[in-house]
């Protein structure tokens, strides 16, 4: 894929082999921007676009009717895929007798390849098009300009300074006479999972860069109780505020970034590491900052070893419990709850889930409790989940499964 500022100037059309797809997530650079409008007599055109020629009549004339709509989708966002381009716009009408036919109609649109997230160009090109319609209602801005020989026209340039600032820097400032308009594409982030009652939130920014006026009044109160080791069905107890509000709150901290969800935290659970770990071995900034962080004592910090050592030796089979009698992190310098945390969020290690899972046999000497759990035991909640939804604590659950012959574990 070209860069953003290649793109600029040397646009793209999509490729049959191209390996990216429709939905793949992928950012893309703006490939033509160009500008429609509803001819008295020809109909919808492209008045002006750039690079030209780029959307040719075939592509242009297969969506027309969403480039200049009917009355009820105008000043509406619209996104249509069609012949390996994407075509993102917001078609205006602007109602006045002094135009033919009593009405003009104009949209500006922004090119991108079929398989572009295009989501962060929408709020520029609707504040593009409503620029562009205060010029027109101010000072007949566009309809001179589109009765003006080609060589006087500003427009063009106007949109290729837009198509080269956007790719290259993100941002553009246009000035037309007196009038400043300020254009920036904003990263959309991906909606945020559900959050489960399990799921404990943890800070990855440090929550003092955030005044008490930045947040509203559940979060306000939520914000004590999240410490890296509550869980959200335990901080909506002690928050006392009702689960739905603690979830939609640390739903939106997760969103902009503020928190990450991590697993409970017990001796019993079994972790193993993942290929990120090599960066710790690579990554000297990364060393140090990890020592800093699992340290028992910030001015005594442990031998970058150690925490390797301890890292590696999370493995199927066994668990944290096992792994600190083994190796006592203690003796270490090591804080093996930090040193967990930190492993998850840098993504160096991943849990492997406890899964329990009946069999459907039933037997006359099954537990009464174990019966009770039955509609939990499907193969799908882990031991965090069920522990949440009964109450039960991991040990009690753990003596409830050992003594039913028809359940099984599986780890995953």
């Amino acid at each position: 894929m070209l860069s953003d500022t290649q793109g600029a100037l040397s646009p793209a059309r999509s490729d049959d082999n191209n390996p990216f797809f429709e939905g793949c997530g992928r950012e893309g650079p703006i490939r033509c921007i160009f500008f429609s409008e509803f001819h008295p007599t020809a109909g919808p055109k492209i008045s002006c676009q750039v690079p030209e020629d780029y959307i040719s009549k075939e592509v242009f004339d297969a969506v027309s009717v969403y480039i200049i709509p009917k009355q009820q989708l105008q000043r509406s966002i619209l996104t249509v895929n069609v012949l390996g381009h994407k075509i993102t716009g917001f078609p205006i009408n602007i109602p006045n007798k002094k135009y033919a036919r009593n009405a003009f109609y104009f949209n500006l649109c922004f090119v991108c390849d079929a398989w572009a997230r295009t989501v962060q160009y929408e709020g520029v090109v609707k504040k593009l098009a409503e620029y562009l319609m205060m010029m027109e209602l101010e000072s007949n801005f566009l309809s001179n300009e589109l009765q003006l020989a080609p060589e006087n026209c500003k427009l063009p340039s106007i949109l290729q300074q837009i198509l080269f600032d956007l790719n290259s820097k993100k941002s553009c400032t246009i000035t037309e006479g007196t009038t400043n308009m300020h254009l920036k594409v904003v990263k959309v982030a991906s909606d945020p999972p559900a959050i489960l009652d399990h799921q404990v939130p943890i800070f990855t920014v440090n929550v003092q860069n955030f005044t008490k006026e930045m947040w509203d009044l559940t979060t306000q109160q939520v914000l004590p109780f999240i410490n890296g080791f509550n869980h959200v069905a335990k901080i909506a107890a002690e928050a006392d505020v009702e689960s739905n509000l603690v979830k939609a709150c640390v739903q939106n901290l997760v969103y902009y970034g503020v928190v990450q969800l991590i697993p409970i935290f017990q001796y019993s659970n079994v972790y193993c590491t993942t290929p990120a770990l090599q960066k710790l071995s690579d990554d000297a900034h990364s060393q140090e900052e990890c020592l800093k962080y699992v340290a028992r004592s910030e001015s005594n910090l442990p031998a970058l070893r150690d925490v390797f050592n301890m890292y590696c030796n999370m493995t199927h089979g066994t668990t944290l419990k096992d792994l600190c009698l083994r190796l006592n992190p203690y003796t270490l310098k090591i804080d093996e709850q930090k040193l967990v945390q930190y492993g998850l969020l840098q993504g160096y290690i991943r849990r492997i889930n406890k899964i329990p899972v009946h069999s459907g046999n039933t037997h006359g000497s099954e537990p009464p409790t174990a019966m009770t759990l039955q509609q939990h035991l499907n193969g799908v909640n882990s031991y965090d989940e069920i522990c949440c939804l009964s109450g039960l604590s991991a040990a009690q659950l753990d003596q409830i499964v050992d003594s039913d012959p028809t359940v099984f574990i599986i780890w995953k």
